[in-house]
């Protein structure tokens, strides 16, 4: 059977509202387009196929900021992404190994904790120590290949801190884009990455674009407080309903 008639009109209009509105998500706060549309996406393909489609969404998408990147992005973001790379295949080596339903489910939990990771209070401004800094990079590479979620680990790294929001904004974006780069990469040279995987990715693309503007265009418009709270709903809803489908 094709890859594309695998799938029902349900399961397409869900992947095409999931991944607006990851998208929208992302413009708004630099984060959670990955933990919102892979557990989603999980539900109707394999979690290697989700998060190898989600990965080349996310690395094309980081390519139309790279100018903020280099501008606003801390230095941190540069060791954080080396290790990154370091870190995907083995993520993706691991994700190829663990049974389809038992994935699954720790990919719900992953997102699960990115929830209260957003929730967790503020730190100040000072940037942690290297030994924090290198688990923080290692971390978000086993996530980015096995969930093509680096965000658990990383968005508390600057969310949690007293910096401005758009340089924490620019240095998620930053990393989740050499992450998800690295992931594609690590699925070609494993020979997990189809191509019709590539074109599902190509395709939700254009809804990825559209929602990713959006959101940027009410980047700043609303509080830090209000946005997290807003992310922080967001994020626990998808990990509970991706959850309760799992039960």
């Amino acid at each position: 059977m094709d890859f594309f008639e695998s799938f029902t009109g349900l399961q397409i209009a869900v992947a095409v509202a999931a991944t607006f509105g990851a998208a929208f998500i992302r413009g708004l706060t630099g984060f959670g387009f990955g933990i919102l549309l892979v557990p989603i996406l999980a539900l109707a393909l394999t979690p290697v196929e989700a998060v190898l489609a989600v990965n080349v969404m996310a690395g094309l998408v980081a390519l139309t900021d790279i100018r903020l990147i280099l501008r606003e992005a801390e230095k941190s973001a540069i060791v954080i992404s080396a290790l990154v790379v370091v870190g995907t295949p083995l993520g993706l080596l691991l994700l190829e190994a663990t049974p389809n339903a038992l994935a699954r489910l720790i990919i719900a939990l992953i997102a699960l904790s990115a929830f209260f990771a957003v929730l967790l209070p503020k730190r100040g401004a000072d940037q942690p120590g290297h030994l924090a800094t290198g688990a923080v990079g290692l971390s978000a590479g086993l996530l980015t290949g096995f969930a093509a979620m680096p965000g658990p680990p990383v968005v508390p790294y600057y969310v949690g801190r007293h910096i401005p929001r758009m340089t924490a904004k620019a240095s998620m974006i930053g990393i989740f884009g050499v992450a998800a780069a690295a992931g594609v990469g690590s699925g070609a040279a494993i020979g997990a990455l189809e191509w019709q995987v590539l074109v599902l990715g190509l395709s939700l693309f254009p809804l990825v674009l559209l929602g990713n503007w959006i959101g940027s265009l009410a980047f700043g418009k609303v509080s830090d407080t209000h946005w997290r709270i807003c992310v922080g709903t967001v994020l626990g809803a998808t990990a509970i309903a991706a959850l309760v489908k799992l039960v």
